[in-house]
C-alpha cells in the first residue's frame, strides 16, 4: 500500500529562523516547537518518515497562524518565507514530499489572494491552508471570499485548520479557558462552526466547484449527524428576534447535503471508533489519510503508526482502502496517480 499524508506540519529552514526573532508569539512558538525537532529540523523529519514504507507526506506549516505572530506587512512576508521553503522541499525532495498547501496572510486579503495565485502558478502549490478564523473574525466575511474563489479558479481545495486559544473562554462569567479545553473540545467546535459559517452564508452555493478538507475527521459534524441533519432541517423553530427559515429558503440544498459535501482526514489521534463515525458519514470517496504529525508524545511517528495501524484493520474492500491511503489525495491535490 502507497500513503499520502494529507495533513501534517512542518517549519522551512527560512521562516523558522525568522520566527525566532520574534517577541511574543514567536517566542511562545520557539519555546513550544523547540521540543519537536522534525517540526523544523528536516534530517530528524526523515528518521521518522524512515519508520514508514511507501510513506510520502503532504506539506503544511504549523502553529500559530501567521496572522497571530504580526500585522499585515510582517505575514505577508512570512508568508513567503514558508511557501517558497515548502515549495523547495518538495522540488528538492519529491520521494519524501508529494506535494505542499500554502499558507496566506489572511489579515491582508488582497494580498492573500495574490499570494495564493503566486502559489498556485509560480510554486506549484496544491492547495491552501486557512485556519478557522482570521484574529476573530468569521471566514465567510466578504472580504475572504475572493481567497475561496482563487482556491476553486485553480481547482485546489482549502485545508480547514482550527484555530483557538486559552483567551476564549468556556463560560461567560470567566476571562479565559482552563485545563486546555480550548483545544481538545474548543478546536472541534471551531472547525464545526467555520463549516458551518461556509455553508448557511452561500459561499459553498456561490463557488459550486470550492473543494474544503475539514481537519480531524470533519471535528463534530459526523457524531452530531443527527442535529445537523433533521435538527438543522428545523432552523428558525428556536429563534424568535429573526426568521431564519430564510436561510433554508435561500440554500439549494438540505444542509446536511453541504455537509456531506466536505472532505476529511484521519487525523483522529488513534482513535478507532471516531474514525468509524466519520468513514459511516464522508464514505471512503472523501476521507483521506492524515496523520497531525509531528504532534504525538513520541514527537513524530506515534500518530502516523497510530493511524496506519486503524485503517489496516479496517474490515474495508482493498479499492475503499487505496482510496483513502492515497488516491484520494492524488486527485484532491492534483497529483500524479500511482
Amino acid at each position: 500500500m502507497h500513503y499520502i499524508d494529507a495533513f501534517n506540519h512542518f517549519f522551512p529552514k527560512a521562516l523558522w529562523q525568522r520566527i525566532q526573532q520574534l517577541d511574543g508569539a514567536g517566542k511562545d512558538i520557539g519555546r513550544r516547537m523547540q521540543g519537536i525537532p522534525c517540526i523544523h529540523d528536516l534530517e530528524a523529519r526523515f528518521r521518522v518518515m524512515d519508520e514508514f514504507k511507501d510513506y510520502t507526506q503532504i506539506l503544511s506549516l504549523g502553529m500559530p497562524p501567521l496572522e497571530a505572530m504580526g500585522g499585515p506587512e510582517l505575514s505577508t512576508e512570512f508568508a513567503k518565507l514558508g511557501n517558497d521553503g515548502l515549495a523547495e522541499l518538495v522540488e528538492k525532495h519529491p520521494d519524501r514530499f508529494a506535494g505542499f498547501v500554502a499558507a496566506l496572510p489572511m489579515n491582508a486579503p488582497e494580498a492573500a489572494v495574490r499570494e495564493a495565485e503566486r502559489a498556485f502558478t509560480e510554486l506549484g502549490a496544491n492547495g491552501l491552508q486557512i485556519h478557522t478564523n482570521v484574529n476573530g473574525a468569521p471566514l465567510d466575511e466578504e472580504r475572504f471570499f475572493p481567497i475561496f474563489e482563487a482556491a476553486a479558479r485553480h481547482g485546489k481545495p482549502v485545508l480547514l485548520h482550527p484555530s483557538r486559544n486559552s483567551s476564549m473562554p468556556d463560560y461567560a462569567t470567566e476571562d479565559k479557558s482552563k485545563y486546555e479545553i480550548w483545544w481538545t473540545f474548543g478546536w472541534p467546535y471551531e472547525t464545526s462552526v467555520a463549516m458551518a459559517r461556509l455553508v448557511f452564508s452561500g459561499f459553498m452555493d456561490r463557488l459550486p466547484g470550492l473543494k474544503v478538507l475539514a481537519h480531524h475527521m470533519g471535528a463534530m459534524v459526523p457524531y452530531f449527524e443527527g442535529r445537523v441533519g433533521p435538527g438543522w432541517d428545523q432552523l428558525g423553530k428556536r429563534t424568535s428576534d429573526e426568521d431564519l427559515s430564510l436561510v433554508l429558503k435561500r440554500l439549494k440544498k438540505r444542509p446536511l447535503d453541504y455537509f456531506k459535501d466536505f472532505y476529511a482526514d484521519t487525523a483522529v489521534f488513534g482513535s478507532r471508533a471516531a474514525t468509524l463515525c466519520g468513514l459511516e458519514f464522508y464514505g471512503s470517496d472523501r476521507i483521506l489519510f492524515a496523520s497531525d504529525s509531528p504532534f504525538d508524545p513520541e514527537k513524530g511517528p506515534g500518530y502516523i503508526r497510530d493511524t496506519l495501524k486503524i485503517l489496516n484493520t479496517l474490515d474495508l474492500p482493498k479499492a475503499d482502502l487505496e482510496k483513502i491511503c492515497f488516491r484520494n489525495a492524488e486527485a484532491l491535490f492534483g497529483l500524479s496517480a500511482h
